[in-house]
């Protein structure tokens, strides 16, 4: 028998980050392309994942999550993002913040609407925004300071664009926003009555002593700023599917509706794994940090010496390397071939943008253990350019 599929889906395509792996599998090799950490779960979050499991909290909590945990992300918010957050109000913890973005754009936009990515954008959020039936909206920031211009910006609005999002430290280029960048986003949105939805989940992975910017903390944005923020990357937990959104009571209920229909709620026992996690100390967030900067600098220097051309990220844990001197028609044959002649697994450039400037880029993950990125260093030295295409023009 042969259903027809719901036509929300109709243009959507497995991701070529499957593929990547998968072919990485095949061959045995490094995966330095899907986001897979591979660093330990800190041992306060394991243990108070279990111990909640012993004392048998497994059943149904709230929609909006454990009391306990939302107030001591209220605490954290105050601490670290300068905001003022209501905890029974105004926090909704969601299954990832994969989860929390599904839940806001259904909650708060209609189909038809549009919403405005910067490229280079995180795919789901763009696979997210076409099943629920929005418009999206692309701006391309240029690489290497991808930096955010006001005209630009106004340029990129429709006369439907109803929200924005903002990705910092951003997922795949590692910017982050600067806060003359945040202020003219907040003239912009005011001006077009815009909502901001602020996708946060690297906050504490940031680079040569960059400190991190809510959005919400800019101005007048807070009361129109979703933020979303998560766990999966400051504990290593990247399969909990653990995050939470941050915004007014009343966007905040409504993004609980939805949150309450699509997951019930987050893992019970999980969540106070997270809230024991968030007593840690500033010297284990301080140290996160420096771990992920030796991490960058290892496979940024080893990718320059293999006479590759990375755009050294300022937070996250992700590098773009500009492949566009390599000889290869497209960004998905030269991660095609890099993989093939080193056994290292990276990521198209293509698929984090909608125009041609994507093919110009490969991505590499590096939340890995120091002695895989040594290796996959080692092996990268044997990548060899193809010979430059007949005829070709440069871009």
């Amino acid at each position: 028998m042969n259903f027809p599929i719901a036509n929300r889906i109709a243009n959507l395509q497995p991701s070529d980050i499957r593929l990547m792996t998968r072919e990485c599998e095949r061959l045995g090799g490094i995966n330095l392309g899907q986001g897979l950490g591979d660093l330990p779960t800190p041992p306060m979050v394991r243990e108070g994942a279990i111990k909640a499991i012993q004392n048998g909290l497994n059943t149904y909590t709230p929609s909006e999550g454990v009391a306990s945990l939302r107030q001591a992300i209220a605490k954290k918010l105050k601490r670290d993002n300068g905001l003022d957050v209501d905890p029974d109000h105004e926090i909704v913890i969601s299954s990832g913040t994969t989860g929390a973005f599904a839940a806001t754009l259904t909650a708060l936009l209609n189909p038809g609407d549009g919403i405005l990515l910067l490229e280079p954008y995180y795919g789901y959020h763009l696979n997210t925004i076409l099943l629920n039936g929005l418009e999206p909206h692309f701006l391309p920031l240029a690489p290497p300071e991808f930096a955010l211009d006001e005209t630009a910006l106004r340029a990129a609005l429709r006369p439907n664009t109803r929200a924005m999002v903002v990705c910092t430290p951003s997922n795949p280029s590692g910017k982050m926003f600067s806060a003359a960048e945040l202020a003219i986003i907040e003239r912009v949105a005011e001006q077009h009555n815009l909502l901001i939805i602020s996708d946060e989940i690297y906050e504490y992975i940031t680079y040569d002593g960059r400190q991190h910017l809510s959005p919400a903390s800019i101005g007048r944005l807070g009361k129109r700023t979703v933020s979303i923020m998560g766990f999966s990357k400051t504990f290593s937990i990247t399969g909990w599917r653990l995050g939470y959104a941050v915004a007014d009571a009343s966007l905040a209920k409504a993004i609980n509706l939805v949150n309450d229909l699509l997951y019930v709620c987050a893992p019970s026992p999980l969540q106070y794994g997270v809230e024991a996690g968030l007593q840690a100390p500033p010297e284990y967030f301080d140290k996160l940090r420096a771990e992920y900067q030796r991490k960058r600098d290892i496979i940024c220097q080893g990718l320059a010496d293999a006479g590759l051309t990375p755009l050294i990220p300022q937070g996250a844990y992700y590098v773009l390397v500009d492949v566009s001197h390599q000889g290869y028609p497209t960004a998905k044959a030269a991660a095609l071939a890099l993989l093939e002649q080193t056994g290292v697994a990276s990521i198209p450039g293509s698929l984090f943008y909608q125009g041609p400037q994507g093919e110009r880029l490969i991505r590499f993950c590096f939340a890995k253990e120091d002695a895989v990125l040594h290796e996959a260093v080692a092996r990268l030295s044997k990548f060899r350019s193809r010979a430059p295409l007949k005829n070709s023009q440069p871009t």
